[in-house]
């Protein structure tokens, strides 16, 4: 590496090359990221926690090693960042909830423990939504994280601080977790690429959640990087079959690598519109650019949409709302400085609402042409243990049936887009949940799903023609500020097809590597202005 190289500039596969050939240091690289942390965390926000001194000591111990000829694999020397949800020992994971300050981690997550042992270098901890249930990164404890291309804008949630710190250059590579799109709603607002992979295919481990004793629907721990090719090292090296070890949910088997992955005879579907939310334009857009990009890779894209969206999305809500929101919300009881934020409150409302005013609530809402309102209002709210086993009895119908129309159609990925719109202003994921179906689909049905940045909002799409009640307004808000915002698609494949997304995602990379649209990271001239 030149003497005016900057590590922060470089992906982390580079990274973890240079360091492979001793052109770099772990100490100079962790040093660059820590300096680059102090000069954009004033105004980015993206860290709850920056482990200075820890850092740089490990940093220091990783290059002893080296020198010894004992090299632990790729990640040996590389800084990493960890989302405020997944322990580490003798810190808090709040999940921006006073409640929690006290509670100290007795040891690391496994997916943690497992960075370390591979001779990872955690620089710190990143922010996250209250309770980790909104798009956005922002709660009363560490208050509210910017997005590096707009500081007007949230990089998204509940992941946000990670995405935020990755697209800034403040960190090569992180660790988030996903229940809604809380990896890939991120990785589309800042421009970088995400992976939930399969379920349970990645340890969970000391992954906190909100919804503890809730099955339904799982979060799961997956990878955040600048590329699909990072995201590939990083699962490649965290291997399932290790994790295996520690956590008897994960199959003892390895991953397959991408590379194994002949593109062009993959089979490929795509949906511009899941048909909750109307997609903005450049969210469109994106997804036919990377279906054209993949055809250029020899793959036969076809379009395809799969069965009983609504049906299932709407299962999702009630699924997650079956105890009137009784074990989140009691986390925000209690604590000095107790406090609940405003996305949040909107949430808490809708779920705790009696039968009798959500009824009427749902009646005004159908009156008023708010369908889908009035149908949110229907299935949210406490419900029986019999309910609630109908409920999740539907949501395994509906992965089925997902399931097989692919298996139909000979699909081997699918793209789609991740969320309605770009990056949302602050505070806006207030009343605008369901603009994060396109993501919750993929949740419910426990499929491996990644985002990959494919292209920025024009300045002709930052409009929405005639929308028609107050869901679509509000994207209308959102979409009339969002030029030059970035813009990911999903890709989504079979469970423990992990591999072949990574593959399609690197694909869609490389055709459009270059393209004067494209989001590039980092990103810095929005915080340093001024």
């Amino acid at each position: 590496m030149s003497a005016s190289a900057d590590p922060t500039q470089l992906s982390a596969t580079v990274l973890a090359a240079l360091l492979a050939a001793g052109e770099v240091s772990s100490e100079e690289v962790t040093r660059a990221h820590l300096a680059r942390i102090d000069a954009l965390e004033p105004r980015i926000r993206a860290f709850t926690q920056v482990l200075h001194d820890e850092a740089l000591a490990a940093a220091r111990g990783l290059d002893d090693e080296r020198r010894r000829g004992d090299v632990r694999g790729p990640l040996h020397g590389l800084p990493v960042t960890v989302k405020e949800s997944l322990d580490m020992a003798g810190m808090a994971s709040t999940l921006g909830v006073a409640s929690r300050r006290g509670h100290r981690a007795a040891s690391d997550a496994a997916v943690t423990a497992l960075l370390r042992r591979a001779g990872a270098v955690i620089l710190g901890r990143t922010n996250v939504s209250q309770l980790l249930l909104y798009n956005e990164a922002r709660n009363p404890l560490f208050g509210q994280t910017a997005n590096p291309w707009s500081l007007e804008h949230s990089p998204g949630g509940s992941s946000g601080g990670e995405a935020a710190a990755i697209a800034a250059g403040m960190s090569p590579l992180g660790i988030g977790t996903d229940i809604g799109g809380s990896i890939r709603v991120p990785a589309h607002c800042c421009g970088i690429a995400g992976l939930k992979p399969t379920l349970d295919r990645w340890t969970n481990l000391g992954s906190n959640s909100a919804l503890l004793g809730q099955e339904a629907i799982r979060s799961q721990a997956g990878p955040m990087a600048r590329s699909a090719r990072d995201l590939a090292l990083v699962m490649s090296e965290l291997d399932p079959a290790t994790m295996a070890e520690l956590d008897v949910r994960v199959p003892p088997f390895p991953m397959a690598e991408p590379a194994s992955v002949e593109v062009n005879r993959l089979r490929v579907g795509f949906y511009c519109d899941d048909g909750m939310v109307p997609s903005s334009t450049a969210v469109a857009r994106a997804v036919v650019k990377a279906a054209s990009a993949l055809r250029a890779r020899g793959a036969t894209v076809v379009p395809f949409t799969p069965p009983g969206i609504p049906d299932a999305v709407y299962g999702y809500f009630a699924a997650l709302s079956a105890d009137g929101g009784a074990t989140a919300l009691a986390l925000t009881e209690g604590g000095e400085g107790a406090e609940v934020d405003v996305s949040l409150r909107s949430l808490r409302a809708m779920a705790t609402l009696p039968p009798v005013a959500r009824r009427l609530a749902a009646r005004v809402a159908g009156l008023a042409g708010e369908r889908r309102l009035q149908r949110l209002l229907n299935v949210t709210g406490p419900k029986s243990v019999s309910e609630f086993w109908r409920v999740t009895h539907a949501l395994r119908e509906a992965r089925a049936a997902i399931a097989s129309a692919m298996r139909a159609e000979a699909l081997d990925v699918l793209l789609c887009p991740p969320y309605a719109t770009p990056a949302l202003p602050h505070t806006a994921s207030r009343d605008f949940v369901l603009a994060g179906s396109p993501a919750m689909l993929w949740n419910l049905a426990q499929f491996p799903a990644g985002v990959v940045p494919v292209t920025r909002v024009r300045a002709d799409e930052a409009r929405r023609e005639r929308p028609r009640d107050r869901l679509e307004k509000r994207a209308a808000e959102v979409d009339a500020r969002s030029e030059g915002l970035p813009v990911g698609v999903q890709v989504v494949g079979f469970p423990f097809s992990d591999h072949v997304v990574l593959a399609a995602m690197i694909a869609i990379e490389d055709e459009l590597a270059g393209e004067p649209d494209r989001p590039v990271t980092p990103v810095a001239p929005p915080a340093l202005a001024g």
